[in-house]
């Protein structure tokens, strides 16, 4: 229940259906190129509202998140803030996208560090969220040819917002790993980038149904986060560093990167703590940035659902320790 007495969205993220649909984000593409970022943003209004009064479970998901994140409950100006802040970051892309990061503003911090793990040419598994707008990394990474990017990421689950996407930088497509293609195929992917010393990003911050997951504090209660992110950069011996494109408002944006481990070891006997304590820098880290910069938190369902923990160790090991020996 939120702080109003309603039930909070139920069942797994992956139920919710996608926001928009084909039509609503294709003419949203055609509205921003044709006549501009500023004309296209006036649109994020009504949008807002639309989407404030017709996605109850959105709009009560989002209330329960403020109430944790300052103690108070949340309001409805706060509520349509983050929509906004999110409707804002989809409208981003298709510049970012079609024109690159001219007329953005984008501080960038911790990129040193970032290029001097990669210059050691073992890659790097750079962990984000679904917080702020992870586009900016992308584009970015076109202005460094030298160094690889490769995006995991569920194509399927907004098959409108991808195909828009891929139309307008075909040339990223090429860039995913597609979690939808099954296990094999992913595990074999995530290897040979490994090898080849790419950056590899995953967002940690979701998991999927009968996928390892481990609770750890964050926002003042317990809440599931995948174990599988820390399970690659183990088996694939990557470091990790946090990633976060927060968005500022207007056109800016901070490219955050900081290091969360220089070498994941998850030994048999205390895999468990292990992977909670890696999983809880994490965490403290996402929360510290919410905490600077609220309305980038973009989880639109109940994050503190209970969760059915899974403690054996699963099949991702196996999958791939084989593809690393193959």
């Amino acid at each position: 229940m939120d702080a109003a007495g309603e039930p909070l969205p139920s069942g797994h993220w992956l139920e919710r259906p996608e926001a928009g649909g084909w039509f609503a984000i294709w003419l949203i593409r055609f509205v921003a190129l044709h006549f501009g970022r500023a004309f296209a943003r006036v649109f994020l209004y009504p949008i807002t509202l639309y989407f404030f009064f017709r996605r109850g479970p959105e709009r009560r998901a989002s209330w329960d998140y403020f109430r944790r994140l300052s103690g108070r409950p949340g309001n409805a100006w706060q509520v349509m803030h983050l929509i906004h802040a999110y409707a804002a970051t989809i409208l981003d892309r298709v510049f970012l996208l079609a024109r690159g990061i001219d007329g953005f503003e984008v501080n960038m911090r911790g990129v040193e560090e970032l290029h001097r793990r990669v210059a050691q040419g073992r890659g790097v598994l750079l962990l984000g969220a679904h917080v702020g707008s992870f586009e900016v990394l992308r584009v970015l990474a076109t202005r460094a040819p030298q160094y690889q990017l490769k995006l995991v990421m569920d194509k399927s689950k907004t098959p409108a917002l991808t195909a828009l996407l891929e139309a307008l930088a075909p040339e990223l497509s090429g860039s995913v790993i597609d979690t939808a293609r099954g296990g094999t195929d992913i595990v074999l992917a995530l290897s040979e980038a490994a090898r080849t010393g790419a950056m590899i990003t995953l967002l940690g911050d979701r998991g999927r149904p009968h996928e390892l997951m481990r609770e750890v504090p964050f926002l003042g209660a317990d809440a599931a986060f995948p174990a599988a992110p820390w399970q690659i950069a183990a088996l694939l011996k990557l470091p990790v560093v946090l990633c976060l494109g927060m968005y500022r408002g207007g056109n800016r944006y901070d490219l955050v990167f900081e290091p969360l481990a220089e070498q994941v070891d998850l030994p048999r006997t205390e895999r468990g703590p292990a992977l909670d304590a890696y999983i809880s820098r994490y965490a403290a880290r996402l929360e510290q940035h919410l905490r600077a910069a609220p309305y980038n938190w973009f989880n639109f369902y109940d994050f503190w659902q209970p969760q059915t923990l899974v403690d054996a160790p699963p099949r991702l090991d196996a999958q791939l320790h084989h593809a690393r020996v193959a």
